[in-house]
């Protein structure tokens, strides 16, 4: 037997014994009832306390958060972080709709990109799909809108959330995934991050970055 038959029929072994299929239906069922989780109380509460909770887990992990009330105020702030960060006046996005038809005239010098980022990208801009405010987590879903190269390969990561997609907990992020895409269909990727890339694997002291960019902020807009 190769490795990986080994490996399955270890597994096959642990399994309860019956009929294949009163397994795959007990499964089947479970999958359909989307059970919850134990969900934590603290990103439980109204606009104003998900985004206090969630701005502080984000802080707490080396990320920056920033509200404003207007989604057009976005191309000068994302300018104004950028110039306070000393990067250059440029930045990437997808093609997503809302990033696609903002005012970026209000950026100044600023220059957009679109396209999945490259090894060049110092900075990248995406629209989260979702945040939870018990862990201060972005949640991204792949696909040309906001291409997953964004969240991993530019410097510095700008996520602009809308205080609407900030949820209190993981579920209801999950929930509005499957209303988005379907029952039973899924992205090719979700990518849940909370904050900047970061490793401990050496003597527990905090590296950045690891795997991904040294800076994420966050602008919530309400």
């Amino acid at each position: 037997m190769s490795a990986r038959e080994t490996i399955l029929a270890r597994v096959r072994a642990k399994l309860p014994k019956g009929p294949e299929g009163s397994r795959r239906e007990a499964v089947e069922l479970h999958m359909a009832q989307h059970p919850r989780n134990l969900i934590p109380e603290r990103g439980q509460g109204d606009e104003a306390h998900r985004i206090r909770v969630f701005t502080e887990m984000m802080v707490a992990v080396g990320g920056t958060v920033e509200i404003i009330d207007d989604v057009n105020e976005v191309p000068h702030a994302v300018s104004v972080y950028l110039r306070d960060g000393n990067l250059p006046a440029v930045v990437r996005r997808g093609s997503d709709p809302l990033l696609a038809r903002l005012p970026w005239h209000r950026g100044g010098a600023l220059e957009v990109t679109e396209g999945p980022a490259v090894d060049a990208d110092r900075a990248s801009i995406s629209h989260a799909f979702a945040g939870v405010a018990e862990s201060g987590t972005i949640v991204q879903v792949s696909g040309p809108e906001n291409p997953t190269t964004l969240n991993f390969l530019p410097e510095a990561h700008i996520v602009v959330l809308e205080s609407a997609a900030l949820f209190a907990s993981y579920e209801e992020a999950w929930t509005k995934l499957r209303k988005t895409m379907g029952e039973g269909n899924m992205p090719r990727t979700v990518n849940m991050i909370s904050g900047p890339s970061r490793t401990a694997d050496i003597e527990q002291t905090i590296v950045r970055p690891a795997h991904g960019p040294k800076n994420m902020h966050v602008i919530i807009v309400r």
